[in-house]
């Protein structure tokens, strides 16, 4: 009995290419500005930063420190 040709022509896709590891500097970056974040944002609230009483510009600084350090964690493979 012939084959079908559904059997015979069945397209099977090349497997999909694996993304290279980050390099180096991705993970550092990345464990840098979170800790530097949360440092400034700690610091400010001990009022150990120059200008006395916490400010809010610190903790946007720290924040910011804090998102970039989470922007670059998408980056990481």
């Amino acid at each position: 009995m012939p084959e079908s040709k559904s059997k015979r022509s069945r397209y099977t896709p090349p497997a999909p290419k694996k993304a290279p590891p980050s390099k180096l500097w991705v993970p550092v970056t990345m464990f840098t500005m979170l800790g530097l974040g949360m440092v400034v944002v700690i610091t400010n609230y001990l009022s150990l930063l120059p200008g006395g009483d916490p400010q809010n510009s610190y903790l946007f600084i720290g924040l910011g420190l804090i998102a970039g350090g989470f922007l670059f964690s998408t980056r990481l493979r």
